[in-house]
């Protein structure tokens, strides 16, 4: 059962600045080890270390050990959701313009474990509008035309569909976009295969996302997402 006091103590762990900074830097879904994680932060490692045994406790953060060195990475998409929707909500009444100011971000990131930004948004608005998906406000489903589309592509939605049921897809209202682009297994499926096949790759260390000229050809002919213009040497 939540409580004020429980709602109150997943506040102060989130309102902190230098906890906040880390867990913004896990929102891009990696393992990131609390040396990492204090520079991002710009603290030191044994501050990081103490401020990480916080967030593990309370259940926003996990630990993987590997060997001598041990990862963190947020516990579940549920906290990444909670995390995007604060960003919202701060953008909307505390900044001057909504979502992070360099452009290439805005374009195309991650949000934890799928594809954000004009380039999500403009995906989850191009299948809708092809009859591949149904979208309410909270969530959907892929249409069986939806299925053989992304079957077509090689895109496995995870778990496989084993049974008649359509697959349902979660949405998230975008950081910067304020419209929704997708979470849950769709996204997860959609992220992994973009990037596995080349069609988006990630800076090293930023939740961008780099669409190459192969992907904004995928994007453009195949999903149909009417954003990208593809030079004419590409």
């Amino acid at each position: 059962m939540v409580t004020t006091s429980s709602m109150a103590e997943v506040a102060a762990l989130v309102g902190e600045p230098a906890r906040a900074a880390m867990l913004q830097a896990m929102m891009d879904g990696r393992a990131l080890t609390a040396t990492e994680l204090a520079r991002a932060a710009g603290i030191t490692p044994q501050t990081a270390s103490a401020h990480l045994g916080r967030l593990c406790a309370s259940g926003l953060v996990g630990v993987i050990q590997q060997g001598r060195h041990r990862y963190h990475r947020l516990a579940t998409p549920q906290v990444a959701r909670m995390l995007e929707s604060l960003m919202i909500v701060a953008a909307g009444t505390l900044a001057p313009r909504t979502g992070p100011r360099d452009a290439t971000m805005r374009l195309a990131r991650t949000c934890y474990d799928h594809i954000a930004g004009q380039l999500g948004v403009g995906i989850a608005d191009a299948m809708r509008g092809e009859g591949w998906v149904e979208l309410d406000d909270d969530a959907g489903i892929v249409t069986e035309a939806g299925v053989r589309f992304l079957d077509g592509l090689g895109i496995v939605l995870d778990p496989p569909r084993t049974t008649r049921a359509l697959p349902l897809c979660g949405v998230c209202l975008d950081w910067s976009e304020r419209r929704p682009h997708f979470s849950g297994r769709l996204g997860k499926a959609l992220c992994r295969h973009s990037l596995t096949r080349g069609w988006v790759r990630q800076r090293p260390g930023s939740r961008t996302l780099d669409i190459t000229p192969e992907g904004m050809r995928v994007f453009r002919d195949v999903f149909r997402v009417g954003l990208f213009r593809i030079p004419a040497a590409a």
